[in-house]
This record gives structure tokens, sequence and C-alpha cells, in this order.
């Protein structure tokens, strides 16, 4: 019964005209973002940081929320029509879901993505709004060292996650961390990391950070492999789905959505890693193996239904304990500290109009998408018509308005600039820039945290081993990197990201 009222609260919220027309433009937004090559949720959340600051913190969080996993969605339309994925974890789509369309069937791959994308996202939420007030009334039991422990164990499943080297993946982490510290200290007040300039006695700013890290960078990046598109979409004639193809989508539906909604609460898993993961497994266990890579509908279900139910459940870790799984959450975390809301449990008893009405409006939105995808799918494919240079100097402009209105300095501009350069020449050395924003975000908890269960243990650092949830939390981040350090482990790893 508390569920019940918990979400007809969620929904009076979500409902009102206002917050249903910012579900709708971040739904929308979600889409365009998804369809377009070059710019992704990450970027684009980063550069309407400045416009939610005069919106109400729901309203803000939903439409922000909307163009995260709207552009799971618009992303599938591109990659199966035209082979060029918009979004990093359609990628795995456009390998059968292109071939489909060659054979002319173009109008079941799209059906396919789109009833996986409804069915994942509707159950994920559903698994969001039944277990995030347990976990959150859960975390109301941690101190500060089990909150201590449980952001080192954050950091490292999301190195042993990430695609790439190890090494370089904790030195993302350790620069973000070291970024973070800038600014006061949070007990003596004392500059540090300052370098004698008074527009840092508050520390870099963040928005400032992610929209030159994500923003500029992908714009620099992208410039770099301007070429002509190939806009030879293939025909959508319909779409309806036959007998024996709804039969086959059945399995990969349910099995994408499981475990999508697993690895979404997992720090550094998300869409991405939920969409190559369930794409592997469908191909293993299938009886014509053969069929993937050549039309297989099964490799278009299992990863759109795991993408977008992984987009979904990665909210749980950030509503419930304030810690994100992804850079996406990171954002939104920013988001929240910038409305003067502080992320974690608290937030489920403090702002339960917040907390419902986001999960709330979540089923709106992926009802909204179902509406939007089908019909407007020729204008999707039109927009990739608009020039580079056209639209790249318009994003780099709204960037440096955009970051200037947060607190009318021009040093943040500046600062998003040599953010910019700094994540593209991250990127050409092969360094991930997402757990770089994540240690950002965390650095400042963290030490916090660490600081307060000294105070409490007077000095003792065996208080962080000796009490039984942070000692088992700490021994599976120490576990966790031993096993991904491991040669064998390491290489079968590396082999996996690479195919």
């Amino acid at each position: 019964m508390e569920l019940i009222d918990n979400l007809a609260l969620g929904f009076s919220v979500a409902l009102s005209l206002q917050n249903v027309l910012y579900c709708f433009v971040g739904v929308l937004l979600g889409t365009l973002i998804g369809v377009l090559p070059g710019l992704g949720p990450i970027a684009t959340i980063a550069m309407l940081l400045p416009i939610t600051f005069g919106l109400p913190p729901v309203s803000a969080l939903i439409m922000l929320s909307g163009i995260y996993y709207g552009a799971q969605y618009g992303g599938s339309t591109t990659a199966i029509l035209i082979n060029l994925p918009g979004e990093s974890s359609s990628v795995v789509t456009a390998i059968d879901g292109h071939q489909m369309a060659k054979k002319g069937r173009a109008g079941a791959a799209l059906a396919t993505a789109a009833l996986g994308s409804f069915f994942a996202g509707t159950v994920a939420t559903f698994l969001l709004a039944v277990f995030a007030p347990p976990l959150a009334e859960l975390a109301l039991q941690f101190g500060p060292a089990e909150y201590f422990s449980l952001m080192v164990l954050g950091l490292i499943a999301s190195v042993t996650l990430a695609s790439g080297s190890v090494v370089k993946a904790i030195a993302m982490i350790v620069l973000g961390l070291l970024l973070g510290l800038s600014g006061q200290d949070i007990y003596t007040g004392a500059p540090r990391f300052t370098f004698d300039l008074p527009e840092l006695s508050d520390g870099f700013d963040f928005v400032a950070l992610a929209m030159g890290m994500f923003g500029i960078s992908e714009i620099i990046r992208n410039l770099e492999d301007e070429h002509q598109r190939s806009l030879v979409a293939a025909k959508v004639k319909s779409l309806m789905l036959t007998r024996e193809e709804f039969r086959r989508i059945i399995g990969p539906v349910l099995r994408g959505t499981a475990l999508g909604s697993f690895l979404g609460i997992l720090p550094g898993g998300g869409a991405m890693l939920s969409s190559f993961a369930s794409y592997s497994i469908e191909k293993k266990i299938s009886k014509t193996p053969r069929e993937f890579g050549r039309g297989a509908i099964e490799g278009v279900a299992g990863p759109e239904s795991a993408n977008n139910a992984g987009a979904q459940t990665s909210f749980i870790p950030m509503l419930t304990l304030g810690i994100p799984s992804n850079p996406v959450m990171a954002l939104m975390i920013g988001a929240l500290i910038i409305q003067g809301i502080t992320p974690g449990p608290n937030v489920v008893t403090e702002k339960p109009d917040l907390f419902w009405g986001v999960i709330a409006s979540m089923w709106i939105g992926n009802f909204m998408l179902v509406l939007l995808n089908l019909p407007l799918i020729g204008l999707w494919v039109r927009l990739l018509t608009v020039p580079y240079h056209v639209m790249f100097p318009a994003i780099i402009a709204f960037c440096c308005i955009g970051v200037y209105s947060v607190n009318n300095n021009t040093f943040d501009v500046y600062s998003m600039a040599l953010f910019g350069v700094l994540g593209y020449a991250l990127v050409k050395l092969d360094c991930e820039p997402a757990p770089l924003l994540l240690g950002f975000v965390i650095g400042p908890m963290l030490e916090e945290y660490l600081r307060r269960a000294m105070l409490i243990s007077r000095g003792d650092p065996m208080v962080f081993v000796t009490r039984p949830i942070s000692a088992i939390l700490l021994a599976l981040a120490a576990a966790a990197l031993v096993v991904v350090l491991l040669p064998s482990v390491r290489k079968t790893r590396e082999e996996a990201f690479k195919e």
C-alpha cells in the first residue's frame, strides 16, 4: 500500500502540465542527441546544466533524465537505417539492425528496438520504485566510515568495468580527485591548490569542467574526423513483426532487461556495457550463432532492451546513496547540488516529491518515446544533413553563454576552454575522461567522510576495518582491483572490450 501511495504522489507531480512539458522536451532532445553522431547525453546534459538553474529541482531532473534515456532510444534509429550509431550503446544494434534493413526488414528492426526499449524501461523503472526506498533506508544506517568505503568501492568498480588500460583509468580518477580538492579546506578554510588565483577560492566550477571535458573536446575530436556522411537510408515499408519474429524476440528482451537492470546499478556499468554484454550472451546461447552479423533479430532485441534497462536502473545508486554509477549520473548529482539538494538517502524522506516524481516521469517518458520515435523516423534521418560547420560553432557559442551565465565570471569560460583542450588531449592519449568526472564529483565527499571518520575515531585508521560493513566494502574493492590486474583476467578483459 505504501508503494501505491508513493507512486500516486509521484504521478501527481509528474503529470502536472509543467513537468509533462519538461519531460517531453527532455525525451525529444534525448532522441535528437541519440540520432546525431558526435554528441552524446554527457555533452548535452553538461551544456544544459546552466538552463536548469532557473527551474524547480523536480522539473530540472525530469528533463535531464529524459535526455539520458531518450538518447538510448534515438541511437538505434540511425544505427539501423544508415549504419551510423548516434550513441555509443547503439554500436551493437547497428551490427544486425542494418543487415535487417538491407534485407527489407528495417521496419521490423525499428519496431523491435522500440518494443524492447519500452518493455525494458518500464520494468527497470518498476525495479527502481521497489528497491530504491529500502536501499535508502539501509543507507541511513551508514556512518562516515561506511560511506568512505562505499565510495572507494564505487571508484574501483568504475575502473574495473571501464574500457581501456586499468592504469590510465586509475590515473584519471586520481586527477579528478586532485581537481576536486582545489579551493578551501572544508574544516580550516585554508586555500589549497588555488595557485594564488582568487577565482579558484571555491575550486573549479563543475559546469565549466563538465562542458569543457565533454562538450568542447567532443567538438574538437569530431572536427578532426569530419567526413561526408552517407545518407542512403533504408526504406521503411512496414513496422509489423511476423509471428515468428515476435516469438524470437521474447527471450532476448527478457534476458536483456534482466542483465541491463543488474549492470546499470554497478559503478561503471550502465547502458553501453549492458548492450555489449547482452549481444555476447545472445550470440553464445543461440542455436544459429552464424546468423549474428547477418541480420539476426535477437541481435537487435537483446542489446536495445539491455541498454535502456541499464540507463534506468543507474538512477538507483544516484538517488539513494548519492553515488554516481556513470558520468551522466555524476552530472545529475552536480545538478542536485547546484539546486541546493544534498544527494543521498535523505532525498527519499526529505524530498519525496522529487524522488517519486522523477520515477513516475520515467514511465511517462518511455510512453512518449514510443510515440515519438517511429512516426518521426524521416525527420531524424534528414537532421543528419545539417553540416558540421553550422552545428559546431552554434554549440560552442551556447556553451560559452551557458557557462558565463552561471557565475557571470569570464574565468569560467577560460576554464571551460582549458578543460576542452585537456579532454581532447586525454582522448588522443587513449585516456577515458569519464573516470575523471567521477573522481571530481566524489572527491570532496570522499575527503569529508574520511576526515569525519578520523575525527570520530580520534585519528585511529582501524575504524575502517573494525566496522563490519566498512571492512566488507573495502575487501570487495581490494578483490576487484586484484582480480582485474591478474594477467589472465587483464588479457581476457582487453579482448572482450576489443571485440
